[in-house]
Parts: C-alpha cells; sequence; structure tokens
C-alpha cells in the first residue's frame, strides 16, 4: 500500500509527499468512510473562509484549489487529480480555510464530513500519516508563497509592525510585508485607501479589507483564527496555555477521547516557540526551532480532536462550584471539568529609564529571524547566561558582525548547558562580559545606544548596537487565578505534597483544588527545559482521568 507522486502543478506538484497519490487499496478503504458521487463541472466544493470544510479525494477528473489576490483576480493554486487529496491543516481544525475549489470536468470524487475524516485518520493510520505529511509540507508552501495570505504595510523596524509580522508567524499564517521605510510605492497604495502614514502599520486582508494597527484579538478575528466555543458546553478538560508542555497534555487528552480545549493568549509554542534552535531535545540530533516543534504539536493535538482557540487569555477563575467556570478576555466563559494550567512566564524586563519606549524598537525578548533581520551587519547585545540567552547568542552571530554577551556572575558554566558554553568560547563573532550590566539606553525613534558597567574594572563601555536582547528569565502567569489556589513566594502554583495533596490523590501536578493541575514553568519546582515540560504533560493526563473517572460504586465495580 504506497502513495506515489504526481507532477500536480502550483505550490510545488514535483514534491511527491505534499500532492501523492494514493494507490487503489487506499481509495477502497477510504470510500468506506464517506460518499462517492459524481460533481459537475465548476461546482464549488469549499469555499475560502469557510470552517470545518469536507475532505475530498479525486477518483477521475480534477478539483482545482484556487483563490482570488488582492486585486481581486482569480488565480489556481494547485490542481489536485487522480488519487490526489483536498485541503491542508485547517481542514484539520475549525479555523477558516485560505482557499476555494470546484471541481474540474468529470469530476468524480469521495467525499468525508469532518466526523467521518476525523474516524478515517483514527483506524487508518497509514492513510492518515500521508495525509499529515501533505498538509504540514502544504501548510510551508502557503507560508512560503503568501496563498492565502495578507499584506502588511508599515516600517519593517517599527514595534507595531513587529508584533503583526511576529503574530503572524508563529500562528503559521501567511503575509507579505512592503516596508515603507524602503518601499516608496507602499505609501502610495495607502493613499488609495485614504490613509496616511499616521495609520501605520495597516494590515489588508485578500477580502480587500484594512486594519489600521490592529491588537491579536481583532487580527485572529478578522483571520478566522479564533475557534468558537459553544455557550453552555462542558468541556473534559481545558488545558491554559499552548506552550511545550500545554501541547503535551492536549495532545494524550484528545488522543484518549477527553473534549479538550485549549486556551492560548499569543500563540502556540509559549517562550520555547521564539527559541531558534533547540539543540538537546531527545529524537532531533540536528536541533528543531521552537517554532517548528510547536507546529508539530498543535498539528498532533488537533489531529487527535484538540481545540485551539488563540489570541483569548483567561482572566478569572471560578473554583467554588462545579463544572469550573473560567473568564476570558473577550468576554466569553469556559464551563470545564477540569483544568491544567500551563500558562508558564512572561519576560523580566531591565529596570532602566526609556525602556519602555525601546520595547519592540530595538529591544527584544526573542531572536528569530525576524530579529535577525533587522540585526544583520550589526553589533547587538544579549543580556543573561541561561541557554536561551545562548541559543540567541549563537544564532545571531551568523548575521550580526558581533554579539556581545552581558552576564552580572563570572561565567556561564553555572547557569549554560556546555555545548552552549563551548560554542560561544570557539566563536569570534562572540564576546562574553562577565559581571556587567546596562546603566542606559540611548536612541531617537529606534535603539542606537547601550552602555553597561564592568563591576570588576570599574570601567564604563558605549556602543552603538541594533538590538538588545534581553533574556533574564521569567516571572509566572498566575495572575488570573485570583487567590485561587495557593502559590509559592514567586508566585508559581504549588502542587502535590507542597500544596498538601496526598500522592495517593491526585498525584505530583495535583493543585489544592481537586481537577485544576499544573505543569511545565508556572509549576513551583518544576524544570524549566523544554523536555520537562512536555513529560509533565504527557504524565498529567493520567491524574485527570483519574480525577474525571466515577467513583467506585457495586455497579461499576
Amino acid at each position: 500500500m504506497t502513495a506515489h507522486g504526481t507532477g500536480s502543478g502550483g505550490m510545488d506538484g514535483r514534491d511527491a509527499d505534499a500532492f501523492p497519490r494514493l494507490d487503489d487499496d487506499m481509495l477502497q478503504r477510504l470510500a468506506r468512510y464517506g460518499v462517492e458521487e459524481d460533481v459537475a463541472e465548476g461546482t464549488v466544493l469549499y469555499e475560502r473562509g469557510q470552517r470545518a470544510p469536507d475532505f475530498f479525494v479525486v477518483v477521475k477528473g480534477s478539483i482545482e484549489a484556487f483563490e482570488h489576490d488582492a486585486g481581486g483576480v482569480l488565480r489556481t493554486v494547485t490542481v489536485h487529480r487522480e488519487g490526489q487529496i483536498s485541503g491542508e491543516l485547517d481542514t484539520l481544525t475549525d479555523r477558516e480555510i485560505k482557499v476555494s475549489g470546484r471541481a474540474g470536468p468529470g469530476a468524480r470524487v469521495i467525499r468525508l464530513r469532518r466526523d467521518q475524516f476525523r474516524s478515517m485518520v483514527s483506524f487508518e493510520p497509514d492513510i492518515g500519516e500521508v495525509v499529515m505529511r501533505a498538509y504540514m509540507l502544504r501548510r510551508a508552501r502557503i507560508l512560503k508563497t503568501s496563498v492565502g495570505g495578507l499584506i502588511i504595510i508599515g516600517p519593517a523596524h517599527g514595534g507595531d509592525t513587529q508584533r503583526i509580522r511576529r503574530f503572524l508567524e508563529r500562528n503559521n499564517y501567511p503575509f507579505a510585508l512592503v516596508d515603507t521605510e524602503t518601499d516608496e510605492a507602499g505609501l502610495a497604495e495607502l493613499e488609495s485607501f485614504n490613509l496616511s502614514a499616521a495609520d501605520l502599520p495597516v494590515v489588508m486582508t485578500v477580502r480587500r479589507e484594512v486594519l489600521k494597527n490592529p491588537g491579536a484579538a481583532e487580527l485572529a478575528d478578522t483571520l478566522g483564527l479564533t475557534e468558537r466555543i459553544e455557550p453552555g458546553h462542558v468541556f473534559d478538560v481545558t488545558v491554559v496555555g499552548a506552550g511545550p508542555a500545554g501541547l503535551a497534555a492536549a495532545v494524550y487528552a484528545a488522543s484518549e477521547g477527553l473534549d479538550t480545549l485549549v486556551i492560548e493568549s499569543l500563540a502556540p509554542g509559549g517562550q520555547a516557540g521564539t527559541s531558534s534552535k533547540i539543540e538537546n531535545y531527545l529524537g532531533f540530533p540536528a536541533g528543531v526551532s521552537g517554532h517548528e516543534l510547536a507546529g508539530r504539536a498543535q498539528a498532533q493535538a488537533q489531529k487527535f480532536g484538540a481545540r485551539l482557540s488563540v489570541s483569548r487569555a483567561a482572566v478569572s477563575l471560578d473554583c467554588s462550584g462545579r463544572p469550573l467556570v473560567m473568564a476570558l478576555d473577550d468576554g466569553q466563559f469556559v464551563m470545564t471539568r477540569s483544568i491544567v494550567i500551563a500558562t508558564g512566564a512572561r519576560y523580566r524586563k531591565l529596570v532602566l529609564n526609556d525602556y519602555a519606549r525601546f520595547e519592540g524598537q530595538g529591544i527584544h525578548y526573542a531572536a528569530t529571524h525576524m530579529e535577525a533581520q533587522l540585526s544583520a551587519g550589526s553589533e547587538v547585545v544579549v543580556v543573561g547566561g541561561g541557554n536561551s540567552a545562548g541559543q540567541a547568542a549563537v544564532f545571531l552571530a551568523a548575521s550580526a558582525s558581533h554579539v556581545h554577551i552581558l552576564v552580572r556572575g563570572e561565567g556561564l558554566a553555572e547557569t549554560m548547558s556546555d555545548y552552549l558554553v563551548r560554542r560561544i568560547e570557539q566563536s569570534s563573532r562572540i564576546t562574553l562580559h562577565a559581571r556587567s550590566s546596562i546603566t542606559a539606553l540611548n536612541g531617537g525613534t529606534y535603539l542606537e545606544e547601550v552602555i553597561w558597567h564592568n563591576s570588576a574594572s570599574g570601567v564604563d563601555r558605549n556602543l552603538r548596537v541594533s538590538g538588545l536582547f534581553v533574556m533574564i528569565g521569567a516571572e509566572p502567569n498566575t495572575d488570573w487565578l485570583g487567590g485561587c489556589l495557593p502559590l509559592d513566594a514567586g508566585g508559581f502554583v504549588l502542587t502535590g505534597i507542597d500544596a498538601g495533596v496526598a500522592p495517593d490523590a491526585g498525584g505530583t501536578f495535583a493543585t489544592a483544588k481537586p481537577g485544576i493541575f499544573a505543569i511545565g514553568d508556572v509549576r513551583s519546582g518544576s524544570i524549566k527545559r523544554v523536555a520537562a515540560g512536555v513529560g509533565e504533560g504527557s504524565a498529567v493526563i493520567a491524574s485527570v482521568h483519574q480525577y474525571l473517572a466515577p467513583p467506585l460504586t457495586e455497579e461499576n465495580a
């Protein structure tokens, strides 16, 4: 039973994995889950903006996937021919799909509704593997070619432009950037919409909608990234936070049949999602970016039926009754039988004059390709001695003219993995400044100069920079709990014995409130590593099952 490559055109039809052709045995098995039917030429089978579209396999003829560009002109994205499948990653989710599809001449298809599609993926793992691989590769091509995407018009170095780019990149949404700092045509485009430079940045959708400096929630709603939560619906488990720990919990919960919702305030991946490369994560000898790891985990969770609501933050929790009730920042309420807290931590900031003014205007908390492009050919400063700082320094050294690492201590050995320490020591483009701390920031619109003091020599140094990367640890995201749970002195959630929970009453991750669990960086005493968070997310679901199980009685004993 094999899937063969084809000569399909469009995004990259030569890639056999992105555009597989299912063999006859696979087609016969697929047909048992859906309906085989003839479709008249030109019939629209799915439309851009639709949620939960049907899944199609071409038996005869073809399906043309198409979009309308920003000018309203129809453009063929690809043509699915005999034995090929429709869709991409959003076919798995409740997000709005990005392209439309219509039947070609003599089309005969196998149609699967959403529930039939999920059953097929679960019970036909070899076909499911082919579909998932194709969908992941198609999404990569969509991002590369901006198929179904939007246009950002604004200054590339502007803080709000970076914020919008970062949101779209981390949510795997395609876009193109018109940099008004270098592209005069972008400003001319604004005039046709009666907009000015004061409105920048603006986002233009394929529907010709224009959003002026939109926030994350407005973007998510406009682009159909947020899944709807039905009023009155009670979930088995709600995972708050979609970092590595939360996504692992979602994968295991959904794969074991629990009705699972994930609430995420920004984008999947958490702080780990901004890491340029994680080199000591098991199973990835060449390393893996945090963004790639998060994208794969998100797709895996959604494959099993977990629902993901992005750009929605939990603001309060009522744990006085059952079900538990969580309020979100958009006014919605989530009712759930159990909660897994995986909200991680937020970045610590330096206490300096003008610090807030330069956030997003030269001060960064992550080193991704976007920040590397902005810092190319210039000197940069990284503050911090942990693995995140080391990974950032090594990554930035490939594009910046020089990277300076500042730490208050004597060195890196006690706080950073040995492989990173050795790599930094061997790099001619990275310099470590021990016992050093920043004292002042200078610049106009953007950060231009950093001044630091060396306590050993007593010398101050001024340096022209294009970027300051602050990686000095984090504080737990627990404000929304509102006193519902006991916390330690640092604000992290107490669990297990530390929370007064007996070993047989919920396990290591149980909090003082039955049905509420905490995992990952937000948990007091946790190991702040990606692999540890994934392990906790995987393990906590056993405790959730134990809590949700009906009490033992004579009838079910």
